[in-house]
């Protein structure tokens, strides 16, 4: 059973969640909308994509969770920013609502993107004016937000804790718009907790540890912490555990032509085999705290 807006999300598995697990995909959508506007290079601007990843994690839906992916692009307007990550001076005319950018907005990768991977070059010809970011917010971002909000809040209420995955993946080296010194190697996967705010600690050691026994590099909360969407929803003290996991692109595809290289299928059969892992230390940990 699958749930869809069309252009907007598709919730995968309802039908048959037996676990509180629960993934999302926020920036793996490829349909671009018609009044995007951008002055971008079509191909260039894909490098914005986490192309692929909600297919390469389809197969935890066996393991009894729940898939949430976003259809619209990131580079059009960002599920895993908060509402107000926009510079002002990145916006045309009055936004309805008090603004407060981050180190993504400098970067031009804030709520709507205004700069082009991975160089960096423009977006627009001009400013996008208040109330075209406000339209994306209303059209796309919130119901996102919000419907993956609800997915959790209902896996809480039925089992009494939640667990959260939050998919993306990373190129295999740092761009111009990146953090990170350009041309910085990646790993091969980055899991992020925020410093261990966002989930319980052994939940973070469950992915890393399955991940590096089957020879993987894996870093943690370096360079990514995590974004919105694990900021937003973790909250362990209370049940909540929320991680966010980069794959590193050069593990399943080509960067330039975007098509599946020839490790897609073992990269998809790992998350699979992962989904699984995981879905046993959930079960193994509502044995130790039942719902109330």
């Amino acid at each position: 059973m699958t749930e869809t807006i069309p252009g907007v999300l598709t919730v995968s598995g309802l039908a048959n969640q037996r676990l509180p697990l629960v993934f999302d995909s926020p920036h793996s959508g490829t349909d671009y909308p018609e009044d995007f506007g951008h002055i971008a290079d079509p191909t260039t601007l894909r490098n914005a994509e986490d192309t692929h990843v909600a297919d390469l994690w389809a197969g935890a839906l066996d393991a009894g969770a729940i898939l949430l992916e976003a259809h619209f692009p990131r580079s059009y307007v960002d599920a895993n920013r908060a509402p107000d990550d926009m510079d002002p001076d990145q916006i045309e005319g009055e936004y309805p609502g008090a603004l407060n950018p981050t180190v993504k907005s400098q970067l031009g990768i804030g709520l709507c993107w205004t700069r082009v991977p991975p160089a960096g070059g423009p977006m627009y010809a001009s400013r996008l004016t208040a109330d075209q970011v406000a339209a994306r917010v209303a059209r796309y971002h919130r119901p996102y937000q919000q419907r993956l909000r609800a997915l959790l809040d209902h896996a809480h209420g039925r089992w009494g804790a939640v667990w959260h995955i939050n998919c993306h993946s990373m190129q295999e080296v740092a761009s111009a718009m990146s953090t990170q010194e350009r041309g910085t190697p990646r790993p091969d996967f980055v899991l992020g907790d925020r410093d261990g705010t966002a989930c319980e600690p052994a939940f973070t050691e469950t992915v890393r540890d399955f991940l590096i026994a089957r020879g993987y590099s894996v870093a943690v909360n370096d360079p990514y912490k995590g974004m919105e969407l694990i900021r937003a929803n973790g909250d362990p003290a209370h049940g909540r555990h929320s991680m966010q996991i980069e794959v590193n692109r050069k593990l399943y595809m080509d960067e330039t032509t975007r098509a599946p290289n020839a490790g897609y299928a073992e990269l998809k059969a790992c998350f699979t085999a992962l989904a699984a892992h995981l879905a046993v230390h959930v079960q193994s940990r509502l044995e130790r705290t039942p719902a109330e």
